[in-house]
This record gives structure tokens, sequence and C-alpha cells, in this order.
């Protein structure tokens, strides 16, 4: 089985700084190893970054631009261009504008939107 999602048909949930667009995950899709989204961050924005204890990320910037800020390290990010984040690594996001940052993010394992939002990495 086969199953087309439309941006219409993603679930959104609005996060801190940031709306996610839900397109694969075990929510919609009977899927046990990944979860895909569009995180889509206003202008200017700069929410508070996370954690994912067991996912690794990897975030392609669809449009817009801005960086992922680490401890280890910056990493600017502009169309066409992917970040990979390792399990366990605190990052946050900046949206430097003008327009809108859209970033397509791939989880391994699967993540549930929000569930990494009010964690200190200290």
């Amino acid at each position: 089985m086969i199953k087309r999602v439309s941006r219409a048909e993603a679930t959104v949930v609005p996060l801190p700084g940031r709306d996610w667009h839900t397109y694969i995950g075990p929510e919609n899709i009977p899927t046990e190893r990944v979860s895909l989204g569009v995180s889509v961050f206003p202008a200017g924005s700069r929410p508070p970054g996370h954690v994912h204890d067991i996912q690794e990320e990897t975030i392609y910037c669809a449009s817009g631009r801005g960086r992922i800020v680490t401890s280890e390290g910056v990493a600017e990010i502009e169309k066409g261009v992917l970040v990979w984040v390792p399990p366990g690594v605190f990052h946050a996001t900046e949206s430097d504008g003008p327009e809108e940052m859209e970033l397509v993010c791939f989880f391994s394992p699967p993540v549930v939107p929000g569930s990494y939002e009010k964690r200190d990495p200290s």
C-alpha cells in the first residue's frame, strides 16, 4: 500500500516559534521506522532549542534562510542545504527572514511532535 499526503491533509501542530506539518508518522501511516514533516518558521523566529533523545534528524531547507545552532557549532542554512543532527544533541533553529523558512525534517525512529519541547539540555 502507498499513501499520498498533501499539505492540506497534513496534521498541523503549533509548536513554539513554528508550525509543524506532519506528513508521515505513526499517527497517520503504518510506519515504525520514520517520520517526516515540514516546520514553518515565520521570519525572525528563534524558538528555544530542544533535544531528541533517540531520534536522528535530517533537516532540508526548502525555502528561506537561517541557522541550526548547537554547542558544537552553527550550520548556516538556505534553500537547498541539508543538516544532520545526531540523537542527543541540543539544537535551536533561527529564521533570518525576510520570508518564512520551511524545513523538511526527517526522523528515525519516528518522533512524536512536541514531545521534546520544554526540555533543558542541562
